[in-house]
């Protein structure tokens, strides 16, 4: 049984990455501020502390001060649209706490860090697969955090601190927090449509992402932790390839009964046209292929968020 530090156990990744480490029956410690995150979506099984991960105090005072296998970062603000509201908090969220944490797998013996990076990186990118060495020219604050704490990684490779940043695209699927309409597409969409039949879209149905199911980020993860050799790198995780906005909308009122209406107004600041991920790197290092259809994850996030309405 090895031990493994999982920072932002609260929220959707997080949780969902601590009960697969649980389940290969493994001890899990857990950190979150529940900011964003839901207290009931911490595993009865892990070992919880309520702290921030910027917050020197927790390194100094409050966490278990071992050799943890490994740590997964994945704790921080994680809405492009937000960081806009106060950048200040998403650069000490997001990277600060990273810097806080490699300094603290440096203290205690961690040579691992997995790190839950974004396609936010990237900025604007031509209409094709962006790859892993496109130049990054990130257009939110939450994507200068993100690109930061890249080289806060690499910085510390040096070290001895190994780290993988997992360039994650759009996730989405069941215990994806639906009452924040300012973060995840499909989450925003679906709350929009199961509350009052109507789709609000910031932006034209002709913007494209690539959405990538729960369980398909859960396993790169881990692929991560059985493959050393992808220390040093940043990779894209990515799941649908290009899905405009127009065919996310329509496939989700293809699953509702009921009439839905799609309006189209407004924009998002910082907000990137298009972008879809090349998965080149992530199956040369670490074997991952997504095993889950957008079609197939779809209907299962609706099923489990239709039955939460239900309620």
């Amino acid at each position: 049984m090895a031990s493994y530090l999982v920072t932002g156990i609260a929220g959707f990744i997080g949780s969902a990455v601590a009960r697969a480490l649980l389940a290969q029956g493994h001890r899990v410690v857990g950190v979150d501020n529940l900011t964003t995150g839901f207290r009931e979506n911490i595993p009865a099984e892990a070992e919880f502390y309520e702290a921030a991960c910027q917050d020197a105090r927790l390194y100094a005072e409050i966490l278990p001060r071992e050799p943890y296998a490994a740590i997964f970062h994945i704790a921080g603000q994680s809405s492009g649209e937000i960081s806009f509201d106060d950048p200040v908090y998403d650069l000490r969220t997001n990277a600060e706490s990273t810097l806080h944490l490699l300094k603290f797998a440096l203290a205690v013996g961690c040579g691992r860090i997995l790190y839950a990076s974004s396609m936010s990186v990237y900025g604007d990118q031509p209409d094709k697969p962006v790859r892993e060495d496109a130049p990054a020219f990130p257009r939110s604050f939450y994507g200068v955090g993100k690109l930061a704490s890249e080289h806060y990684l690499r910085l510390y490779e040096q070290y001895g601190v190994r780290s993988t940043a997992l360039r994650l695209f759009n996730v989405y699927g069941p215990g994806q927090n639906m009452s924040n309409l300012r973060q995840g597409m499909v989450s925003i969409y679906m709350a929009m449509m199961l509350d009052k039949g109507d789709i609000h879209v910031k932006g034209n149905p002709d913007r494209y992402r690539d959405f990538v199911y729960i369980d398909d980020v859960v396993r790169a993860f881990l692929l991560c932790l059985d493959h050393p050799e992808s220390a040093g790198c940043a990779i894209n995780i990515g799941g649908s390839g290009r899905v405009t906005v127009g065919e996310l909308t329509a496939a989700l009122r293809a699953l509702h009964d009921a009439p839905c209406s799609v309006r189209y107004a407004g924009c998002t600041p910082g907000d990137m046209h298009g972008i879809y991920a090349d998965m080149s790197l992530a199956a040369e290092v670490l074997g991952y292929v997504p095993q889950t259809s957008l079609s197939e994850g779809l209907k299962r996030m609706y099923a489990w968020a239709s039955g939460r309405c239900a309620k």
